[in-house]
């Protein structure tokens, strides 16, 4: 008798929806426990969803580009040796008579290379016009996958812009660009945002790390300076906490842990937020590695679903791609307030010197407070930029 084991879809995911990313192995295919199957995207993370047993891929249930909701099952293995799994009458199903919705074998062929399109593949070239045989696959086996598609689409996709007689390109959205777009827009229609704008002098964060750097970097440690904004963050929740809170209709939920989310940028793709949980907690070291960690595996696509789980709070470093401001920036729903940090830049600025005022280079940059206006008020608001700002100030708090 033939056992099975179903492939299921992770129950916990953050935010939005998930799609089915890549099958690594095909129907028929014999795989080991906890070896990676198939892959799972949403906006925020790709991961890899283990095989639960050792086995033969017998049934593809949800095919690449398909959305694949909490427990759904995404495919069957067959244990017993053979590819075959029950269908929902219970008879038992081969790798041949799987449903339509696994990625089938495609019509074009090539020698030596893999040649099964996924149906979002199919539907991309379907609707562009395009062959496959014309597309070189980046994927497993020289596959074809959609980014390969879409780059096709955006060097020779050019058309007529209705009305205007001008070239355009049609640029497909993916999955990650959609599900940013809708969490952007129901921010906004959500929560009333307000801005307040406060500088910092770096002058000291500049000395501190100036002096420790090289420490740091021989224990395999990068000492940016958003390891001192993820403490100083931390450490302003005290005068005002509310900013580390969740607004519901009848009631606050105020958090203990500071959980903070630092945004990384991914290219054109968007940007994805890692989370340094209970930094509350973390010293300036310990706040760097964990930095470094996420930063690192974000830009490598190895993040885990709990890498981006549990943020209470954002920080948006803008300045890094050469803002001053920016305003508004929109709220990471659910929560209630999120940091900006513009452009370091050496400015102009009075300063008392001997009881005179005088004027002084500084290395200065604007950081701003977005506000959920039914959470946080103005009072509280500049309460927290004001500590915020003060720590920065009076750097070194700590080794």
């Amino acid at each position: 008798m033939v056992t099975t084991a179903d492939i299921v879809m992770p129950l916990e995911q953050e935010g939005s929806k998930s799609v089915v990313r890549a099958w690594l192995k095909k129907i028929g295919d014999a795989v080991k426990r906890d070896e990676p199957i198939v892959e799972l995207e949403t906006d925020k993370v790709a991961v890899e969803v283990p095989s639960p047993a050792d086995g033969v891929l017998a049934v593809i249930t949800l095919g690449e580009g398909e959305e694949a909701s909490p427990g759904a099952t995404l495919g069957v293995l067959s244990l017993g040796g053979a590819a075959a799994a029950p269908s929902g009458d219970g008879a038992p199903r081969t790798a041949q008579q799987s449903p339509s919705k696994a990625p089938a074998a495609a019509t074009a062929r090539s020698e030596g290379r893999e040649t099964r399109l996924s149906p979002l593949v199919k539907r991309l070239l379907s609707e562009h016009k395009l062959s496959a045989l014309d597309i070189q696959g980046s994927g497993r086996g020289g596959r074809i996958t959609h980014e390969d598609v879409k780059k096709k689409i955006a060097l020779g996709g050019l058309v007529p812009a209705a009305g205007l007689g001008a070239a355009a390109q049609k640029v497909p959205h993916d999955q990650m660009r959609r599900a940013i777009a809708a969490h952007m827009s129901r921010s906004i229609a959500t929560a009333p945002h307000v801005t307040a704008v406060f500088e910092a002098d770096f002058s000291a964060l500049i000395a501190h790390r100036a002096k420790h750097k090289d420490a740091y970097a021989r224990a395999g440690i990068q000492l940016t300076f958003s390891a001192y904004i993820v403490r100083a963050a931390a450490m302003a929740m005290k005068a005002a906490p509310n900013v580390n809170a969740r607004w519901h209709d009848d009631f606050l939920e105020v958090f203990e842990d500071v959980n903070i989310g630092m945004g990384v940028a991914l290219g054109d793709k968007g940007l994805i937020v890692p989370v340094i949980h209970r930094a509350q907690t973390l010293t300036l070291k310990q706040t760097a590695a964990a930095l470094t960690d996420v930063t690192t595996r974000a830009r490598e696509n190895r993040l885990k679903p709990a890498d981006v789980q549990g943020g209470t709070f954002t920080i948006s470093n803008h300045g890094v791609s050469g803002s001053l401001v920016a305003t508004p920036i929109i709220i990471n729903q659910p929560q209630s307030a999120i940091l900006g940090v513009g452009k370091l830049e050496k400015r102009v600025v009075v300063r008392e010197i001997a009881g005179a005022d005088a004027m002084v280079i500084k290395p200065m940059a604007y950081v701003s407070l977005t506000i959920d206006h039914r959470v946080l008020d103005g009072h509280q608001t500049n309460a927290w930029l004001s500590h915020f700002v003060d720590v920065l100030h009076t750097w070194p708090l700590e080794e």
